[in-house]
């Protein structure tokens, strides 16, 4: 699947790299739905330490260019291994993708995590779910 970027992460996507010096695949730009203005941009595997920088410093620099909270997801090579770091900082235990009638992730978290998963009203699942159906053609994803 083709993602279409607005130009709006067009041009996020321009700063992080910049500020970061790391490669961003993906730029999700939230704030709509009752959503705190946020951003989150899809890190290219293997460059999330360069992106978060010592002490967090670059995605702090960033945060003050945007004026909005930044939220890092590093891509990865399986669907399954996708939707485990969307779904990060929770534990996951299992994924499952399921190819009955849609193609579904079915997440095995760990209990103490599951609102970690979810996120305030929802926003972490939703995040997760936007960024497999983007990359992965996943019709959803489902904590188990």
């Amino acid at each position: 699947m083709r993602v279409t970027l607005s130009d709006t992460a067009r041009r996020y996507i321009a700063l992080f790299e910049d500020v970061t010096g790391a490669t961003a695949r993906d730029c999700l730009v939230h704030g709509d739905e009752g959503e705190s203005e946020r951003v989150t941009f899809l890190v290219a595997a293997g460059e999330m330490g360069q992106a978060i920088g010592p002490g967090g410093r670059r995605v702090q620099r960033l945060e003050e260019k945007l004026g909005r909270e930044i939220t890092l997801v590093e891509d990865a090579d399986t669907p399954e291994a996708f939707v485990a770091n969307a779904l990060a900082p929770a534990v996951v235990r299992h994924v499952t993708v399921s190819e009955q009638n849609d193609r579904v992730a079915y997440v095995e978290v760990d209990s103490a995590d599951r609102g970690v998963a979810i996120g305030v009203d929802g926003r972490n699942i939703r995040t997760a779910r936007e960024l497999a159906r983007r990359h992965w053609e996943l019709d959803d994803v489902q904590l188990t």
